[in-house]
């Protein structure tokens, strides 16, 4: 066996260098006598298994709600599989992916929303790539808050010691298993993994050498709390202010793209920088003589627009500033406007603000707001600005943020990376030293999106999985390595959008996304979907 397809052929040069174990290495054997050696406090091993390229493996105690029942495997690797006990009513479900192919680097993946849901995607690109990669279930089963109930030791896995603790096991057993410890360590995730790569920077600086860190929900309570503010603005499905989600989709994203797609020059559905659109859908009310207004399906009443206008505004809790506006040009994916609870805040308030499954979530206001703000269980807010110890000891972030996230306020991370500037009292240029950020025109949530949103940010962005896209210039996590192991910092990142999202129909277009605070500028006059027609330049 190899690597599927024979992956190992298509890695940049600085990917191969292999770590030499320590004693005669056979892999094999190694995997199939490894359970004996692994001692490891409160850990139990549930399987170890050889598991050659191409395995379709399934995974049938996964919560449906984890939508992850199978995982091709693109290389040969050892599987092994635990539960780490944190306390005697809390722990988490381990995994390790040691790939024949070790490079010496070691990866540790995240997790997404509320979810107990190891990321198997992330264990086959990283193994792929020849990172000894391992995952945790975050300390529960599935997506959902309930199992914070009443405890706050699996609370705790959540908020930081899962991921911290499985850290520690992979890099043990990493080491177990080579015969030598990892050269270098490192993290990828998205959105709540954002978080947790952050988490790790803030306060547990020593566990990587460079952290990937997409979407990233910090400022976690405010942002708990905005997503759950915006019922409150629409209302339930029978209120006057409510609107349709098929109707945000066919009426109000469109209004959006004619006021603002053409700010960056180009007509594209892609909105460069939504920061510089002041959405407006007041032309979009129904004439006096428009008929019967409750079933217009081309225009809207005054109520419905006096809501939008809310919808895109800041977010305050009694008075005073708390999290950044919803992004004109995200809402042809209406998450929040569906006329129920969201259902991430649904259970965080339930769950862990008041300890109570049925709390009434359809009355939350201010003082359930701040509530939430006051009681950041174990720090889980994520909004430290203070990295020096990371800085300290040379490592590196790159964080990376779509333009067209409905979920997350891509605004958010600007507002995290001027944070850090002041904190630490930097430039710009200083901070580019250590740290790095993205803005991805027209990427959803940490992926898929109108714009070129592949940026090798996880299995679905890097290509096909059997030609995957490693080029440091168009990946983010092969960037993040030749900045850490050859001080090679990435200007900029190569998106690619391909048609119909399929590799094979090839590319529809390429674009540049520029590290913050430049901004991706049009020249006027080249092929808009060339990436050479782009330039990044200085925000005024």
């Amino acid at each position: 066996m190899g690597t599927f397809r024979n992956l190992r052929t298509l890695l940049p040069v600085f990917l191969l260098v292999l770590a030499s174990p320590a004693r005669s290495f056979d892999f094999n054997s190694t995997c199939s006598s490894i359970a004996s050696q692994i001692a490891i406090p409160n850990a139990t091993v549930s399987l170890v298994d050889f598991v050659p390229a191409g395995t379709n493996l399934t995974f049938p105690n996964n919560d449906p709600s984890c939508a992850r029942p199978s995982q091709i495997v693109l290389t040969d690797m050892c599987r092994i599989a635990m539960t780490v006990a944190t306390s005697n009513r809390s722990g988490f479900d381990f995994e390790a992916w040691l790939p024949r192919n070790w490079t010496g680097r070691f990866l540790s993946t995240g997790n997404g929303g509320l979810s107990g849901c190891i990321q198997f995607e992330d264990l086959a690109y990283g193994s792929a790539l020849g990172f000894a990669t391992v995952g945790t279930n975050n300390g529960h089963n599935g997506d959902t808050g309930a199992p914070f109930l009443n405890n706050p030791d699996v609370l705790a896995d959540f908020a930081f010691r899962a991921i911290h603790t499985g850290v520690l096991v992979g890099k043990n057993l990493t080491e177990t298993f080579y015969g030598s410890p990892h050269n270098k360590s490192y993290y990828l995730g998205c959105s709540t993994g954002g978080r947790q790569g952050l988490k790790s920077v803030q306060d547990f600086p020593e566990d990587f050498d460079g952290v990937v860190a997409g979407a990233p929900v910090i400022d976690f309570n405010h942002l708990i709390d905005w997503t759950g503010h915006f019922f409150g603005i629409t209302g339930n499905s029978s209120a006057p202010t409510f609107l349709p989600p098929d109707q945000w989709i066919s009426i109000v994203h469109p209004d959006v793209l004619a006021q603002c797609d053409e700010i960056d020059g180009v007509k594209d559905g892609v909105i460069e920088d939504p920061d510089l659109c002041d959405y407006d859908p007041s032309g979009l009310v129904c004439d006096s003589d428009g008929g019967n207004q409750t079933n217009a399906t081309t225009c809207i009443t005054e109520a419905q627009a006096g809501m939008i206008k809310e919808v895109f505004k800041p977010f305050f809790i009694e008075g005073k500033f708390a999290y950044p506006r919803m992004q004109p040009g995200t809402e042809d994916v209406p998450i929040f406007y569906t006329g129920e609870p969201f259902m991430y805040a649904r259970d965080w308030f339930r769950f862990v603000v008041y300890s109570d499954p049925n709390h009434d979530v359809t009355t939350l206001s201010d003082k359930d707001w701040a509530l939430a703000e006051e009681l950041d269980p174990f720090n889980i807010s994520t909004w430290s600005g203070d990295l020096s110890a990371f800085r300290d000891r040379q490592g590196k972030l790159l964080t990376f943020h779509g333009q067209a996230d409905g979920l997350v306020s891509s605004r958010n991370s600007e507002r995290y990376y001027h944070r850090v500037e002041a904190t630490m009292g930097l430039d710009n240029v200083e901070l580019d030293e250590f740290f790095r950020f993205f803005r991805i025109s027209g990427m959803g949530h940490c992926s898929t999106g109108v714009g070129a949103w592949e940026v090798g940010q996880n299995l679905a962005g890097a290509g096909d999985i059997s030609d995957l896209n490693l080029d440091p210039g168009s990946n983010i996590l092969t960037a993040l390595v030749r900045w850490v192991e050859e001080g090679v910092a990435p200007e900029d990142v190569l998106g690619t959008k391909f048609v119909n999202d399929t590799v094979e129909d090839g590319v529809q277009f390429a674009r540049r996304h520029c590290r913050y605070p430049l901004r991706n500028t049009y020249d006027g006059v080249g092929d808009p979907t060339k990436e050479e027609s782009w330039s990044c330049q200085c925000v005024e």
